[in-house]
């Protein structure tokens, strides 16, 4: 592990040096390959650093018990000694952790599929309240939300609704939410006050670059239509709207947000090259999983991962067994105790992974 650490200190240093080079400052792609190569190990390279200076004072320390001292004395040192092995205890696991090797789409924007499922008209309005819940998350974390597909329903809520979350380590905290998520709550479409159950299933997509996934002009059929719903009186008679079908997976794409047809074609794309993406991110990670469960997993979006229980004002997330009496703040974007809980969950299971 130390070998592996010092490598990650040295190749920090490295880094450092090469980004104080002119001929490296004047190419714009190196600078942004290093630039962003040494963000990665920063963290990891500091503490590495933080470690080796404790272990240094803990040796003097210990050092200090062979000297004459008194009474008093000896005991301060004890207790520091004391406070420095603990301090060394907890840097050895947050080094290990860092160590895990990182999630390649962890820094990447996000592109999230809210549909409803079981429920009718409830689980639309339930999709509407996690998309709710979703864009309160991001914009307190400073991130920007931007809708590309929407399918409205009268009542306030969505069959379905596709939307961008850009933001820096957007993917690290939202790829757990994939997965069925359950309501229990008196309906707002239920005069008796009974409590009904509902489902509405979401898709957390890493946004995948042209780099990564190469999709032909020749494998995309293009087909552009009249868009319907809110938008002006120009919105259903206008050509602007715009499907995508990427013929080889036969994934289609549709968008009429905008009342271009170019930025709808646009903001199709993205979805489309995010899908195709996935689904060969997850066809590779497949043999992975059979071999190795995680904990925490990002796979099966027909598994029921969470139940909101709105009488109770309780949200229980059924992979790690975490329970909260805070429904009412969750459902205000106040997500990070689940968000937190389930990054510490994945981490622990892969660190026990990988001493096996």
């Amino acid at each position: 592990m130390f070998d592996r650490l010092q490598a990650v200190e040295d190749r920090y240093e490295r880094l450092n040096e090469l980004l104080s080079d002119p001929e490296i400052i004047n190419d714009s792609k190196k600078l942004r390959e290093y630039s962003k190569e040494q963000s990665g190990i920063q963290e990891t390279a500091s503490t590495y650093k933080e470690y080796k200076a404790v272990r240094e004072q803990l040796r003097e320390a210990k050092a200090m018990l062979d000297d004459k001292l008194d009474a008093d004395m000896r005991d301060m040192v004890k207790e520091e000694i004391s406070e420095l092995e603990e301090t060394i205890k907890g840097l050895e696991d947050k080094l290990k952790i860092l160590l895990i090797p990182k999630d390649p789409n962890d820094d990447k924007n996000v592109i999230m599929e809210i549909r409803g499922a079981a429920g009718g008209d409830e689980a639309a309005l339930f999709a509407g309240s996690l998309y709710r819940m979703y864009s309160r998350f991001a914009e307190v974390q400073g991130w920007r939300t931007e809708v590309i597909e929407a399918s409205p329903t009268g009542l306030g809520g969505y069959k379905e609704i596709i939307f961008m979350i850009n933001g820096n380590g957007a993917y690290s905290k939202l790829k757990f939410e994939n997965g069925a998520h359950r309501v229990q709550r008196v309906p707002e479409t239920e005069s008796g006050g009974r409590i009904h159950t509902s489902t509405a299933t979401v898709a957390v997509l890493p946004e995948a670059e042209e780099v990564e996934v190469e999709i032909h002009d020749k494998d995309v059929r293009v087909d552009t239509f009249a868009s319907s719903g809110p938008g002006g009186q120009s919105v259903n008679t206008t050509m602007s709207a715009v499907r995508l079908t990427h013929v080889p997976t036969n994934t289609v794409v549709s968008c009429q947000d905008e009342k271009s047809q170019i930025k709808n074609k646009e903001k199709a794309m993205k979805v489309l090259r995010a899908r195709v993406y996935d689904k060969i991110h997850r066809e590779v990670q497949a043999e992975y999983d059979q071999n190795r469960k995680l904990a925490v997993g990002t796979g099966d979006r027909s598994e029921r991962i969470r139940t909101y229980n709105f009488p109770q004002n309780r949200v229980t997330d059924h992979r790690i067994g975490l329970t909260i009496q805070k429904l009412d703040q969750i459902m205000e974007g106040k997500l990070d105790e689940v968000v937190d809980a389930l990054i510490m969950e994945d981490q622990s299971s892969r660190l026990e992974n990988a001493d096996e």
